[in-house]
């Protein structure tokens, strides 16, 4: 398997692990403020990935030289998730999703500002059929819902999230310096945490940490574990072996994983009509697969 079809599947995983944060974080949201959620898991996760790297080849001093990339890359992503978690307290599930497929067109916006990475007709046309089936899948083959569709404050506080997210992934390839995925992750992981806590701690310190209810306590291990840990060394990878659009296409399938997740969870699949928008996202994913790198002449004899 090549390292591009690597960085496929890996991005395969992170959107499907990406789905379930969705659920429990929108259930968490309500009983404490965002940073007050985010600032343990991203510490969490940080402690969790820095085991695994010290265990494996372990983190080599290297790695610190200018340790601003981290606190770059940690504010970058670390802002992602505490306007998520805002956002969603005004925001509807549906518009914040709606929002949430803008994600892949600024990446590709990012990509080309910083990296110079083009985006060819081939991946524009994935990415317009992506963003069609995953708006199909988020209003549910509803015209109407569509029609209707209003962007409110917490829309706007979650747009500038995913930009966020967006220019976070062309930075990952631009300062990156040879570590591995890994080890990478564990520095973006301590910069966001720090960052994050040191911009909340009033909110960290007021909150009745004693008093929470179990869901808080299993979204953050969740997220922390699983949505974090995980996926923060998936996308590293993806994003050192994948253009920068391609790596964020794969945010089209989140609408799908998370119909999967209800499914798992005993609610009922949605109509046939709907899943119309999960075969055009699939059709995306075919057309991102193809590699277009111009293949090597080989010399005369």
């Amino acid at each position: 398997m090549t390292p591009a079809l690597k960085g496929h599947l890996a991005m395969l995983c992170f959107s499907g692990l990406v789905a379930g944060s969705f659920a429990l974080g929108s259930m968490a949201a309500q009983h404490l403020a965002p940073a007050a959620l985010n600032a343990p898991r991203f510490l969490l996760a940080a402690v969790i990935v820095g085991t695994g790297a010290m265990l494996s080849t372990g983190i080599p001093r290297s790695t610190w030289v200018a340790p601003w990339r981290y606190l770059l890359l940690g504010g970058a992503m670390g802002l992602y998730f505490v306007m998520m978690f805002e956002g969603l307290k005004t925001a509807a599930p549906v518009s914040a999703a709606a929002v949430f497929t803008l994600t892949p067109i600024m990446a590709g916006i990012a990509g080309y500002v910083l990296l110079r990475q083009i985006t060819t007709p081939r991946m524009a046309l994935a990415l317009g059929v992506g963003a069609m089936g995953a708006l199909w899948v988020i209003f549910r083959a509803d015209l109407s819902a569509l029609v209707a569709f209003e962007v409110g404050r917490g829309e706007v506080i979650y747009f500038f999230g995913c930009a966020a997210h967006a220019i976070y992934t062309p930075l990952v390839r631009l300062l990156n310096r040879g570590e591995r995925p890994v080890v990478f992750s564990f520095g973006t992981m301590l910069g966001a945490a720090v960052l994050i806590t040191a911009a909340g701690w009033g909110e960290i310190r007021a909150t009745d940490w004693a008093g929470l209810p179990a869901i808080v306590w299993v979204t953050i291990v969740y997220t922390a574990v699983f949505a974090t840990a995980m996926t923060f060394v998936l996308l590293q990878y993806a994003s050192l072996n994948l253009p920068s659009a391609k790596v964020m296409a794969y945010t089209y399938l989140t609408p799908t994983w998370v119909t999967l997740w209800q499914a798992a969870l005993g609610h009922a699949l949605p109509p046939l009509l709907v899943l119309m928008g999960v075969g055009l996202t699939v059709v995306a994913l075919v057309l991102l697969l193809k590699d277009e790198s111009a293949p090597q002449m080989k010399p005369a004899a």
